[in-house]
């Protein structure tokens, strides 16, 4: 069988020719390739120098095709939306006329003529796959159109949750992170990791205010950091970084700014981390991030944004609700008294909860479920 993947995943080509992806979903392109013939991902390509989050495929399976960026924050950027529709629709007719299936990666600026053209125009198989926060109470209106052509169709829609009044066809689909060795790798450092201060934190993501940064210094700025905090990770990138920083020095908090990293290199900090520090307002579905760094026994400090409660709570981590700078220097505080035993059996019940995000069990689910494939 031969899957075209649509999505507005960013794309690179490196000094040496190889093009290269955003990390997570190219990884997760990399474990799905094993179950299709042929896997066409129609994706977005900048012609700028890739980040090191970028990845490349691990198979000759996948072809990689371009598209022009279209969508962004300024009105010129909404704009391309519209003028890259005629070369965005012939490009992506194209494709599918080469495969058997496809998947369409939605919420995205294209998506509010793309939903309707593979719903209305398209007749092979296939399915959509709603990254965002489903439940979102005042979307942006592309992401509320979007929302609402998914839930009047008849195809297949993976969402994160589970959701009152959910309709039949839209199943609830974790999204795949961890592979089974490093189930396995989680569990034994889990084992070796002593939960008594001083803690090592890190925060992973894009480096904003309504990422929950600016909640995170203010925090740690008002407590005795000497005490229990070893180190905060900060990774990830963003255009408050310096100011970020500036403030940190101010305070003396012990932290450093990684930018991006690569895949293991933020693994291993997973691996030295007692504590993933996400106390977020913004649009999210369910952060890989907190599924892989529960794997490597990160005792989850989040938000209660989206699906995210439907996970995370009282007995395997710490829920930052309100979402306030106050509430998360009260979780601080208990941080400085509970008992180190009861911090180990939050995480091993985290690590238990991390088990629904293998790739295994995504790959396996999107054959039985979507496909209807042995």
């Amino acid at each position: 069988m031969k899957l075209a993947i649509i999505s507005h995943t960013e794309h690179y080509k490196t000094k040496d020719g190889e093009i290269v992806g955003w990390g997570p979903t190219i990884t997760e392109i990399n474990h799905l390739v094993s179950r299709f013939d042929k896997i066409y991902h129609v994706a977005f390509f900048h012609d700028e120098e890739a980040p090191p989050s970028s990845i490349s495929y691990n198979s000759e399976k996948i072809e990689f095709i371009a598209l022009p960026p279209s969508g962004g924050k300024t009105i010129k950027e909404k704009l391309t939306v519209v003028t890259n529709l005629p070369k965005t629709l012939k490009i992506i007719k194209e494709v599918l006329n080469k495969v058997d299936a496809f998947q369409f990666r939605a919420p995205v600026g294209i998506g509010v003529y793309l939903i309707p053209y593979l719903t209305q125009r398209v007749t092979k198989t296939g399915w959509f796959k709603y990254a965002g926060n489903w439940s979102q109470e005042n979307p942006p209106l592309g992401y509320k159109l979007q929302r609402k052509f998914l839930i009047n169709q008849h195809r297949k829609v993976t969402i994160n949750g589970k959701w009152p009044n959910q309709p039949a066809h839209c199943l609830t689909f974790e999204n795949p992170c961890l592979t089974l060795e490093e189930r396995k790798e989680g569990i034994q450092i889990i084992d070796s990791k002593n939960y008594q201060p001083k803690y090592t934190f890190c925060f992973v993501g894009r480096l904003e205010d309504e990422k929950g940064v600016q909640r995170i210094i203010d925090a740690f700025s008002t407590v005795d950091n000497h005490k229990f905090v070893n180190h905060i990770h900060f990774i990830g990138n963003g255009e408050k970084i310096e100011a970020y920083k500036e403030q940190v020095n101010q305070h003396k908090i012990p932290a450093t700014f990684h930018g991006f990293l690569s895949r293991t290199e933020v693994f291993n900090i997973y691996k030295k981390a007692s504590f993933l520090l996400l106390p977020s307002t913004a649009s999210e579905g369910f952060p890989k991030v907190i599924a892989e760094a529960m794997n490597y026994g990160c005792i989850p400090i989040v938000s209660n944004v989206s699906s995210i409660g439907q996970y995370i709570n009282t007995e395997n981590g710490f829920i930052v609700n309100p979402t306030t700078s106050v509430k998360l220097i009260s979780i601080l505080k208990e941080l400085e008294e509970i008992n180190h035993e009861i911090l180990k059996e939050k995480a091993i019940k985290a690590y238990q909860v991390s088990e629904s995000f293998t790739f295994e069990n995504y790959n396996h689910r999107i054959c039985t479920e979507i496909l209807a494939l042995n």
